[in-house]
Parts: structure tokens; sequence; C-alpha cells
């Protein structure tokens, strides 16, 4: 063991760099399986790029299968997802550049299937009846930004001119995930209207199959009565619809009976899946009868498991060492997932069916040994007016430093985006790069994150700027209490959604030392202007009438701002666009406020380069340092 140093806690030297942490920002974003091999999309930020991987299990090999000049990444809704199906002739990807559909075919290079330059596609579902995938596509024109299904010929010949894509249903703001029974007879697919969310109220439809391969009239099947979100509905073996549906306060499956419609199947009362900000999400599968794969969250940690419905029992617990599994997949070897680990880098698992034996085809490396890792603790607590409220809570941790007698560590904050989104378990190299400097770290699940049902999801209606940031106040009081921290050395940092919070917590709290905002909301009624169809309706469920309320908007609170602030902004950010930023830095320049902005020119809403990832990492950390400097020499 190396000699433990003395150094004060938010200095501690590190070998493990922001580059490093940068490069182990990579990500396993979808998979998906056929009797071609085992196929996922890896997002590699040294080159910004994510292509797809192929793992053949007679190889026992994976290896790239996206040829130069291309990138697997949709931006349907803005978020995107569901990038690539798997169909008889090879690979069917979104085209991050053009956003069309290419067709990459098991031994050839990518051929276009659509020559839209108005639209994007995502969520595509093989259809193998009439050659042709189904999609979502949205289409940027004259009328605005509209969605609908639309169905996409496989069928290329040399010199052929490309086949419009057909119209499947269209008329509703927003589709997902358009999906088949086994028979190719049944159609299923999600809608919502403005202004609700895919999270807060959406409908499932049904489609019969025509004589002539096409669709029927449609019906819907359930959400009619505007009380329920239902996400990723599919077909079990039996022809029979399944889908998650909150109406009884989680997200469980719920599965067609002969005339009653959709019954919930009783089992483990919990979240299956987070909120549906991207497409193509799969967190269950049913295979035989009342036996299905699931995945759920337990005090927001992920679990899997072999479960029967029949007996409300669960069989066999999978991957127990891992801490969240989305992505499910079965074959008739094995199940798959993607893994999420608390000091391991994200891989994904084979698992035998016949064994459950665990193989792991590939994984995220990371560059940091496990025993250097701060592994997340789960901590609940409750708000002044007795709201129980969940976060997680990382030590500072370096094995080659340690805390002095009596010391307590600096704390950042971690605040999610969305805010209707979820922080987990799993390894975070940003959160890594503070513990390995002396920074305890806690991330928190405020009120109105997913993974805790439908209730706590819900409470953030028209109380986004009230009731996190009561959730933020009660976690740092907390721990301090429990003297985890140190009271005076507390920082608050978040990514859009997140970000507008931090700025609310410094306006209207003193326990902050420091901030930053990477592109954060500081205006929500000049982005409720400019923001995009998906989240168009959104700011009115989050603020009501109270959207214009200067109490909530930040900018319009700078005057109660003395807390040093960093922002980071990206210029090409759709979501929120630069000169909001830069209005609200000005805005606390003007009032001698200590301020740093840094603009990324060709980033956009999130960044994604290493270069950029890691030295905002250095940039952060330099500037909480030297407050920390200024507020020890001020104690001198």
């Amino acid at each position: 063991m190396p000699c433990k140093e003395t150094v004060a806690a938010g200095f501690w030297p590190s070998a493990w760099s922001a580059e490093q942490a940068a490069v182990a920002s990579c990500e396993i974003n979808e998979l998906k399986v056929a009797e071609q091999g085992v196929f996922w999309t890896v997002f590699d930020p040294q080159t910004a790029l994510t292509r797809v991987f192929r793992y053949q299990p007679e190889l026992q090999f994976s290896a790239c299968f996206t040829p130069e000049g291309f990138s697997v990444r949709s931006r349907v809704y803005e978020y995107g997802g569901g990038a690539f199906c798997l169909t008889e002739q090879g690979v069917v990807f979104t085209n991050e550049v053009d956003q069309q559909l290419y067709l990459q075919t098991w031994q050839g290079t990518p051929q276009a299937l659509t020559a839209r330059d108005l639209c994007r596609y995502a969520d595509m579902q093989y259809d193998p009846l009439t050659h042709t995938v189904l999609a979502v596509e949205e289409e940027h024109c004259e009328q605005g930004v509209l969605h609908r299904l639309v169905r996409v010929s496989l069928a290329l010949t040399p010199m052929q001119e490309l086949a419009e894509p057909q119209v499947v249903a269209q008329g509703s703001d927003f589709y997902a995930a358009p999906r088949l029974s086994p028979d190719g007879q049944r159609l299923l697919w999600i809608e919502w209207q403005r202004p609700d969310q895919p999270w807060t109220q959406t409908q499932l439809f049904c489609a019969q199959r025509q004589e002539d391969g096409g669709w029927g009239a449609f019906e819907c099947v359930a959400g009619a009565q505007g009380n329920a979100a239902i996400q990723q509905p599919l077909f079990d073996q039996e022809q029979r619809i399944v889908a998650l549906n909150d109406e009884a306060g989680y997200w469980q499956p719920w599965r067609e009976q002969v005339s009653t419609g959709l019954v919930r199947l009783k089992g483990i009362e919990a979240d299956y899946a987070g909120a549906p900000w991207q497409l193509g999400g799969c967190n269950y599968v049913p295979l035989e009868g009342d036996l299905y794969l699931i995945s759920w969250f337990s005090d927001g940690v992920g679990r899997m498991a072999l479960y029967c419905f029949a007996r409300q029992k669960i069989l066999h617990e999978l991957a127990t060492e891992f801490t969240r599994s989305r992505h499910l997949a079965v074959d008739a070897d094995c199940f798959y997932c993607i893994a999420g680990h608390s000091s391991q880098g994200s891989a994904v698992l084979a698992i035998d069916r016949r064994t459950l034996q665990q193989r792991v085809l590939t994984q995220i490396p990371l560059g940091l040994p496990k025993e250097h890792v701060s592994i997340p603790q789960g901590v609940y607590f409750y708000t002044a007016k007795q709201a129980k409220v969940h976060s997680f809570f990382y030590p500072a941790h370096n094995i080659a430093q340690s805390l002095a007698e009596q010391e307590r560590p600096p704390l950042v904050v971690f605040l999610h985006g969305g805010p209707t989104s979820a922080c987990y378990p799993v390894f975070d190299s940003r959160i890594q790069y503070w513990t390995q400097r002396g920074f305890a770290v806690a991330d928190l699940n405020y009120r109105g994150s997913t993974g805790f049902g439908r209730q706590y999801r819900q409470c953030l209606q028209q109380q986004w700027g009230v009731l996190e940031i009561e959730d933020i106040c009660a976690l740092v009081q907390h721990l301090i209490v429990t003297e985890r921290v140190h009271p005076q050395h507390i920082f608050i940092r978040g990514a859009s959604a997140g970000g507008y919070s931090a700025l609310l917590a410094v306006a209207n709290t003193d326990y902050f030392a420091g901030a930053a905002s990477l592109y954060g909301v500081s205006d929500p009624a000049a982005l409720n202007k400019v923001t995009h169809k998906f989240e168009g309706d959104y700011l009115d469920w989050l603020l009501g009438a109270a959207q214009v309320c200067s109490s909530r908007i930040p900018v319009r609170l700078a005057q109660h701002i003395q807390t040093p602030v960093i922002f980071f902004q990206g210029g090409r950010d759709v979501v929120v666009v630069q000169e909001q930023t830069a209005m609200m830095v000005q805005v606390l320049t003007d009032q001698n406020v200590d301020v740093e902005y840094h603009l990324y020119p060709e980033e956009g809403h999130g960044f994604r380069k290493a270069q950029h990832l890691a030295e905002v990492l250095k940039l952060e950390l330099a500037f909480y340092q030297r407050i920390l400097l200024s507020l020890k020499a001020s104690t001198v």
C-alpha cells in the first residue's frame, strides 16, 4: 500500500487525469440481438462518434460494424434513441450527419433508404412480411415540426430512385415505439398530444394488417382515460399485447386479456423503467407464459431477474453485482443487457439461459482500478415538511490520501437534468474525478425524479423551482448535521434543468461557496419562446402560470446572487441557446459577481468531445479550488 500523505481535501493530487476521466465517459447506448450476432452502439468521446459493434458468438469476438464516414445517432425529439434496428439483410440505422436511414448489409457498405432533407428518423422496427422498416419520422417544414409513423422500403436496386416513405399514422403530435406481433398481423405504437409529455400521459394504439400488407383502422387499447403514461409496448409469444403502464402508481407490465383489455400483472411494486426521454428502450421481455425477464428500481438501484407473475416470485436474480440493467434482449441461448456498475465501466452481459452463467461481451475501460473508486451510498432524508427524498452520497476517496483528524471534505452537489430524469449508482467519471481530489459528492434524486413511482415523479408539476430547492437545502443540512461534509465548503453544479436549479439554489440560500451551470436554464420564459416541439409545453407543466413569476426565474433573481458561478455553454445548443446563458453572465458581471464563462462553439446541448469534457473538469476544479483558498485565507 502506498504511504498516505496529508493534503487538504479538495486539493488531493491524483494520477487519474481529467483526460482519462473524459475518455472513461464512453457510453454503450443501445443493444439488439439477431441470428447474425449481438449488436450494440458505443459513443466514443475521443471521436465524438457513435458506432455499431457486432459480437458473433461462434467467433467469440466483437468488432466495429459501422464503416468510416458514418455515426449512428438520431436527433428525433432532439434526444434521439432508437437509432438502429436489425433486418434479414443487415442493419438499418440513422446517420448522425444527415439524419437519414441507411441499410448496411452484412457484407456491404451503407446504402441510403431515405433522401428527405427536412426529415429525421428513429425507433425503427423491421417488418419481414413487406420487407420494410417502420419508423418515427420527424419533418421540419413551413407548417412547423410534424411527426408521423411511416414505413420505408428496403427493396434497393442499382440506380433506383428512393421511394417516398408511406404514411402509416399521422395527425397526432408525437409517436413512438412501433412494434409488431410475432405473426406480423398486428402493430402497436404510442401516441401523445400536446401539452402532455411521454411521462405524464400517453395512449397505446393497435392496427390490424390488411390484405395488401398495409394497416387498417386503428383503435386506442390503453390510456384513453387520461390517467396514465404508457411506454415500451410489445407482444408476448402468445400474440398478447404487453406494455409498461403507471396507472397503478408504477411503470409495471400490463397485459392484454380477452374482453377486459390490458390488466396489470401483479408483481414487484416498483418502476421497471425511467422516463422515456429517448426512444427505443426495453426493460422487460416476456418469455414463456408468465415468465419474464425484468429489470426494476429498488431504492434507486437497478436490479434484474427472471420473474414469474403467476407465482409473484423472483425465480433467479441476475447480474447481482451490477447496479443498473437496460436494453434487455433474448435469443435461444442467452439473456442480454447493458449493465452499469458502481466501480466498473458499463458492460454488455450475456447470461446463459440454462446455467445462468454470466459472460461479459464488452466493457468500457476506465483506467481507474476498482479500489480507487468511491462507492455510492444510498441516503434517504426528510425535508422540513417531512417529504422523504433520495440521494446517493460518494465519500472523498483516494488510496494515497486521507482526511486529517476532524477534517470534513468539501461537497459538490450534483443535480441531474430533465428535470424528469434520475441519477443512478453507476460509475460516473465526473463524480470520481471529484472524489479522487478530496471532494465528497451528493447525487440528488430530488422530487420529480423517476424510478420512485408516479406520485414522486408527478409532484414536481407546477412546483419546479420550489420543491427541488427544498430538497437541495434538506440534503445539505442532513450532510452537515451528520458531519459528512464541511459546512462552509459546499458547491453545487447542474446541467440543463439541473443548471436552473443550481442557479435558484444560490439565489435563494446561503449554503453554497460556488456553483457551476452547464448549459443551464436561466430564463424559462425566454426558453419557452425558442424551445423545440418535444418540450414546447413542458415549462407550462413544470411552472404553470408561475413561469412569469420572478421568484422562479434566475436571471430576474440576479440581484440576490453573490455566490461565484462558472458557466459552460455550447454554441450549437438548440435547447438552451447561448444567448440565454450570455444574458445571465452579463447581468451577474454588471453587479460584480465573480463569474467565469466558457463558450464551446462546436458543442450542443450536452458536450460530447473528450477534449472539451476534460477542459470543463479542469476549469471547474480550478474555480472551486480558488474559492477554497480564498475561504481558508479569510479565516486565518
